[in-house]
């Protein structure tokens, strides 16, 4: 497999990465999760080498982060690690990102190209009482950063809130758990 990234520089032209843990580092953000310690960010370190103690860029933010804790997962164990090259996938806490950001220690400007996140293909319309307004609004923002193919916006004619996702399990599945871990109580 050819891992590729796209040179920001140069008006995006492809970029061949190599997997040598001696050339700048290239890592992606693939996936989200809200655990007990704040969010934790799984990384797959696509070129390079990331320590523990060093800073990284988020390219799609510009942000410059501090690696604060570097964890390697094993199902729901946690192993403490200084750092990982080309080819580990790890944890990060403490970063704030999306789903498909890509990090690199500065020296370079890549980004990797994005995966295909196909459109929505169904819609529902949200509604919950004004109490609970400011957590719906929490749910939603950590729904939509946590998965690209959930989409959230408001409707400018009515003002009304509309999810859109996969199906009706993939959104039903979300409705739930505004239920259950954010207590609004929505109606569809």
């Amino acid at each position: 497999v050819v891992n590729e990234a796209v040179d920001l520089r140069d008006d995006e032209a492809s970029v061949t990465l190599s997997s040598s843990p001696d050339e700048p580092f290239v890592g992606l953000a693939f996936k989200l999760e809200d655990g007990r310690y704040g969010q934790l960010t799984y990384l797959r370190v696509y070129q390079g080498t990331i320590k523990k103690g060093e800073f990284i860029y988020n390219q799609y933010s510009g942000k410059k982060v501090k690696v604060g804790r570097l964890v390697r997962m094993h199902a729901d164990d946690m192993v403490d690690i200084n750092e990982a090259h080309a080819g580990d996938i790890v944890a990060l806490f403490g970063i704030d990102c999306r789903s498909g950001d890509t990090f690199t220690d500065g020296s370079v400007d890549l980004s990797m190209t994005s995966m295909f996140v196909p459109d929505p293909v169904i819609q529902y319309t949200i509604k919950t009482d004004s109490k609970a307004a400011q957590n719906l609004s929490k749910a939603l923002q950590r729904f939509s950063k946590e998965d690209p193919t959930f989409r959230v916006w408001a409707d400018p004619e009515t003002g009304d809130t509309i999810v859109a996702g996969m199906g009706e399990l993939h959104l039903d599945v979300y409705i739930e758990r505004m239920r259950r871990e954010y207590n609004v109580p929505v109606e569809t």
